[in-house]
């Protein structure tokens, strides 16, 4: 069975930096794009970051800048470098990967089960 595993997330003062990560287990065949989204409550999820199977990326205008996502293809893993952090970038953050396992399962999306990020000013 396919999983994705976040750590990373805590508290931080504005300015300061903070690492998530996002490794998948299980019997991969592939992993197409991995993506960052992040929720605040009583908002919509809002996608924060892309990186395909090649590594292009995308970014939300938000956090062009000062975020750079990565991705180990090696240790089925994503990362979330997260700089120069404003207190409106706390919300609760989740992985996402587009992931085709071996087998008879489908291709299909998976989430990780959320980091919570908190910037305090």
């Amino acid at each position: 069975q396919v999983q994705l595993v976040e750590s990373g997330g805590g508290w931080v003062q504005a300015g300061g930096s903070l690492r998530l990560s996002c490794a998948a287990s299980g019997t991969i065949h592939r992993i197409y794009d991995m993506n960052w989204y992040r929720q605040v409550p009583g908002n919509q999820r809002e996608l924060v970051a892309i990186i395909t199977s090649d590594g292009r990326t995308h970014y939300d205008d938000s956090v062009k800048g000062r975020f750079i996502i990565s991705r180990d293809n090696a240790k089925n893993t994503v990362y979330l470098q997260m700089s120069n952090l404003k207190p409106e970038d706390t919300a609760e953050y989740w992985c996402n990967a587009d992931i085709e396992p071996y087998g008879t399962d489908p291709r299909q999306n998976y989430w990780g089960q959320g980091t919570q990020v908190t910037v305090s000013s």
